[in-house]
């Protein structure tokens, strides 16, 4: 009888916590934390009345501000033409040029390649001031010339400077996304255009453009909310020319004496508020992309267009992208960091160039505080996104665990965050929660992880769909669960991805501006600021020469990790 019961109590099992339950919570709890709380913080101090939450009372007369306001619809005008201007001259940059690379026979296609991804390197306030040398009012090397010769100059502190260079800065981006979509289309329709004598152009414009349509409305879409949540062409061009749009203005409000945070968060809520319904409409646009699927089992060799007499016209075209929009800005850039004053190039000028802006830089301590903080957080921020979202992508992508599906939306809600709305946000989650790391470099380093988290989770999401599913599943045959198979199969099968998306994410994280323009100090000042406040200073010629610092290390670092990583850095 006593060996009947203790064979019974031997049979129990007492109820155990699946740690796959137990990191699933953890994580939810941590991502409501990092993009959750901070919009809510957003909205409640959108809505209160004296500025500091739970301190007064609740009103509307932020948001009665920002819509009745004189300004308000030139606000909202100025932003839709600044964000869909740009994004149309970006696509049609971007498309025209990888149409030529990805399906045309022009030559030397890797070098154009190449160098259509140059500007992808260098950071958004480094492209844009190099712009306004080049076409300042009175001693632009564009301007200076046109001005002399015919009486007029072009404007960049105005609206269509804006579109140009912003245009100009996004063009790769439109690149990379149009040369993936031609990559993947069967060309046998452009193939038969071409047997009925349709010229390259007609092809383009008749076949290729209708077939990618899904494509290019989603690109066109999130090149416009790159361009409304972008900061750097508003603040460097906008702000002296007086045109103002959302970033430029909530930005302002948070400068001006006393700062104005409930009308700061109400701006950021409007801009929050137009960049989800663009993803939105975004991402109800692709969901019926299946009826222009061109790709089906049958084998094909995709077969480039000849150009005939339009290969030099592509030629052409590609070359003065490369000069204007690649070399242009470096060149003037490297040519101002030797003087001491800007001019426009003249053998005078050429008599005074001296090596001490460069020596300014190097000795100068919150410069030299800027780029160790940037390192500090480029390393951190790419090693915790990479470690946090390959868990979350396993959880949704291999688990079976209830509840995934959130953990998935909740990783992607940043990617609908401007960067100067969750530097709005995190203000006012950390002058109210009692946590004091607001002004250090953890407050960027939480503002970092939460932009770029979503960047890290599609792209080892799309990792882990392309390893199949034998591997784990015989380990679990073998007895092993969830986390032994995870770190000893998956993470080493996944390696090449997680390398890439480190070096995107380290790469972004040193450009990054508009997160932390809001968030900084002293002591947590970082490059991209760095730059901003020396120009708000009118050291032009040190920024330059900080610029070409700037440019030559993330060069010679992409070059370094591509010898080493080969096709994984490419792949990046």
């Amino acid at each position: 009888m006593a060996a009947v019961s203790v064979s019974r109590s031997a049979g129990r099992t007492r109820p155990t916590l699946r740690l796959d339950i137990l990191v699933l919570g953890l994580a939810v709890a941590l991502l409501a934390y990092l993009a959750l709380v901070p919009l809510g913080m957003l909205f409640l101090g959108s809505v209160s009345e004296s500025g500091t939450l739970f301190e007064g009372g609740f009103t509307l007369r932020h948001f009665q501000r920002v819509v009745t306001d004189p300004s308000a619809l030139e606000l909202l005008s100025a932003s839709f033409l600044y964000s869909a201007g740009a994004a149309l001259l970006a696509f049609a940059i971007g498309t025209a040029m990888a149409w030529v690379v990805e399906r045309s026979d022009v030559p030397v296609r890797n070098l154009w390649y190449g160098l259509a991804l140059v500007p992808l390197i260098i950071p958004g306030i480094v492209h844009t001031i190099g712009w306004v040398f080049l076409l300042s009012p009175e001693i632009g090397w564009i301007n200076a010339p046109l001005k002399a010769l015919f009486g007029f100059s072009l404007p960049v502190y105005s609206l269509p400077g804006m579109v140009w260079v912003q245009g100009l800065h996004d063009a790769p981006f439109a690149f990379v996304l149009m040369g993936a979509a031609l990559r993947t289309m069967d060309p046998s329709l452009e193939e038969a255009a071409a047997a009925a004598r349709a010229n390259p152009l007609q092809t383009l414009r008749r076949i290729s453009l209708p077939l990618l349509l899904p494509a290019s409305a989603g690109v066109l879409l999130i090149l416009f909310v790159r361009t409304l949540e972008s900061f750097e062409v508003p603040a460097i061009i906008g702000l002296p020319g007086r045109v103002f749009v959302y970033t430029s203005r909530i930005y302002l409000s948070l400068n001006q004496y006393p700062p104005n945070f409930g009308l700061a968060a109400a701006f950021a809520t409007t801009l929050l508020g137009i960049s989800v319904i663009a993803l939105a409409t975004h991402r109800r646009l692709t969901r019926r992309s299946e009826a222009y699927a061109t790709v089906t089992g049958k084998a094909y060799r995709p077969r480039r267009v000849e150009l005939g007499r339009w290969r030099w016209v592509a030629i052409a075209v590609l070359v003065l992208y490369a000069f204007g929009g690649v070399f242009l800005p470096i060149i003037v850039l490297f040519y101002s960091s030797f003087l001491r004053v800007y001019v426009v190039p003249s053998p005078e000028s050429l008599g005074t160039l001296t090596l001490s802006n460069y020596a300014f830089i190097l000795t100068d301590d919150t410069t030299l505080r800027a780029l160790g903080n940037s390192a500090l957080l480029g390393v951190t921020t790419a090693t915790v996104v990479v470690l946090f979202t390959s868990v979350i992508a396993w959880l949704t992508v291999r688990s079976k665990t209830p509840g995934r599906g959130i953990l998935d939306f909740m990783a992607f809600v940043p990617i609908a965050i401007p960067g100067i709305v969750l530097g709005i946000s995190l203000i006012w989650v950390y002058f109210t929660v009692p946590i004091r790391i607001y002004g250090t470099l953890w407050i960027l380093l939480v503002a970092y992880v939460t932009r770029f988290m979503p960047y890290g989770m599609r792209s080892l999401s799309a990792g882990l769909i392309q390893i199949h599913r034998e591997l784990e599943e015989a380990a679990q045959a073998a007895g092993a669960r969830w986390w032994p198979t995870f770190r000893r199969i998956t993470l080493p099968l996944l390696r090449p991805v997680l390398l890439a998306t480190w070096i995107y994410v380290f790469i972004i994280s040193l450009r990054e501006l508009s997160s932390g323009i809001l968030l900084y100090s002293s002591q947590s000042v970082v490059l991209a600021i760095r730059i901003f406040d020396l120009r708000e200073a009118g050291q032009y010629t040190a920024i330059a020469a900080l610029s070409m610092i700037l440019i030559v290390s993330l060069v010679l670092l992409v070059a370094v990790l591509q010898r080493f990583g080969g096709r994984t850095v490419r792949a990046s």
